[in-house]
C-alpha cells in the first residue's frame, strides 16, 4: 500500500520523502510553519521555514531561532519534494503549504479565511488532489456578516459608550485579531489605547501595515486619560486587576463564537461582535470546491460533522487529530497567548 505524501504522527504532520514537518507540535529538526499563532509555530525546532512576512512575527514570539523566509509562489525543493507557500488570508504572514511529489499534490491550509480583511494577503485557492482543512466553524449556523458592517457597529458602540462617559474595552488576540480590529477602528471617535502584548506585536507588524496611532497603557496612565476612549486588550486581560484601571468601562469581544446565542453571557461580556479570522460554513465549502480536490482531511473544529457532510457530497473525507486550537470558545485563552503584564 502506498504511503501517503503527508502523515500525522506524534510530532505533527510529516512528509517522509522530504523528512520535514509542517506546523509540528513537538520539537523537530526541520519545520515548515504556516503562521505565527502559538499552536502552529512552537519553540524548539532546529530550523524554521516560513513566509518572509511571518519571519519577524515568529522571531518576536519565539526569540533567537534559525529561520528562513520564502515568498508566496516561490518553490523550494527538499529531497526531490517541491514545496511552496500560498496566501491563507488568516492573519498577517499566514500561508497554505503546497506539497508536490511525483505528480501528487497536497495542500495544508493551517488556518484560513476567504474574506479579504484588507491587511493580510487574500486567500488563494490552490488546485490539489488532497486538501487538509481546518473546520473551526464547520456548521451551517455560522455565516459571517461583511466586516465593514461589523466595524461600523464597533465604532458606533464606542461612540455611544463615550457619550455616556465610559471607556470601551475590546478583546482580541494579540496577533491577528487585534490588528484586524485596529484597521477597522475610527480614530475620529477618540484615542486608541493598547495592552502591552498587543502594542508590542502591532509594532512588529507596523513595518508592513499602516495602522492608526495607538497609545500604550502604562502604570502612569490614568482613568481620566482613558475615559471615553477605546482599549484593545487580549482575552487574558478580562477579569484581571489590570482592567480595573479602566473603570468605568464597557467590554466587547470580537469572535466568531459570538454568533452563538449565550456566548456573550458565558464570557461575561457586555457586547459581542461576530468577527472571525476563520472561514464560515460557506467559506469552507467554496474553498474546498475551488481546489478540485477529491480527498479532504479535516484537522480541527467540527471535524466529525463536517467530514460526514463532505462524504455525503461525494468527497473522500476523513478526520485527523492534531493539537491545533482554532478560535477558542467561551473565553478560553490560546496556549502561548501573552498573559497580563
Amino acid at each position: 500500500m502506498k504511503t501517503p505524501l503527508l502523515i500525522f504522527n506524534n510530532e505533527g504532520i510529516y512528509c517522509k520523502e522530504a523528512d520535514v514537518y509542517i506546523d509540528p507540535w513537538r520539537p523537530v529538526d526541520k519545520a515548515i510553519i504556516t503562521h505565527g499563532h502559538a499552536d502552529h509555530s512552537r519553540w524548539g525546532h532546529k530550523k524554521y521555514i516560513t513566509h518572509h512576512t511571518n519571519v519577524p512575527i515568529i522571531s518576536h514570539r519565539l526569540g533567537d531561532i534559525n529561520v528562513t523566509g520564502k515568498a508566496y509562489d516561490e518553490s523550494f525543493v527538499i529531497n526531490n519534494v517541491k514545496f511552496s507557500f500560498h496566501p491563507a488570508g488568516h492573519i498577517i504572514g499566514s500561508s497554505q503549504v503546497r506539497v508536490e511529489h511525483k505528480g501528487e499534490v497536497w495542500v495544508f491550509t493551517g488556518d484560513y479565511k476567504t474574506e479579504n480583511d484588507g491587511i493580510s494577503a487574500p486567500f488563494e485557492p490552490i488546485k490539489c488532489h488532497t486538501f487538509i482543512t481546518e473546520c473551526t466553524f464547520g456548521l451551517p449556523a455560522f455565516k459571517w456578516t461583511p466586516q465593514q458592517q461589523v466595524y461600523a457597529a464597533i465604532n458606533n458602540w464606542w461612540a455611544a459608550n463615550k457619550a455616556e462617559g465610559n471607556t470601551s474595552v475590546l478583546f482580541g488576540y494579540s496577533l491577528g485579531k487585534a490588528q484586524r480590529l485596529l484597521s477597522g477602528l475610527n480614530p475620529e471617535v477618540g484615542k486608541i489605547y493598547t495592552h502591552a502584548a498587543i502594542e508590542n506585536m502591532t509594532n512588529v507588524i507596523r513595518l508592513m501595515v499602516d495602522f492608526p496611532k495607538t497609545h500604550l497603557i502604562t502604570r502612569d496612565t490614568t482613568k481620566k486619560e482613558l475615559k471615553g476612549n477605546l482599549v484593545l486588550a487580549p482575552p487574558s486581560a478580562h477579569g484581571s486587576p489590570w482592567i480595573l484601571k479602566m473603570t468605568p468601562f464597557v467590554t466587547g469581544s470580537a469572535s466568531g463564537w459570538m454568533a452563538f446565542r449565550g456566548a456573550r453571557r458565558r464570557r461575561a461580556i457586555d457586547k459581542g461582535f461576530v468577527l472571525s479570522d476563520h472561514c464560515d460554513w460557506q467559506g469552507l465549502l467554496s474553498a474546498i470546491k475551488a481546489t478540485e480536490a477529491t480527498k479532504i482531511i479535516t484537522t480541527h473544529g467540527y471535524t466529525d460533522i463536517f467530514s460526514k457532510y463532505l462524504r455525503e457530497q461525494g468527497y473522500d473525507a476523513r478526520t485527523e487529530k492534531t493539537q491545533y486550537e482554532g478560535e477558542l470558545p467561551d473565553g478560553e485563552v490560546k496556549k502561548g497567548e501573552e498573559q497580563v503584564v
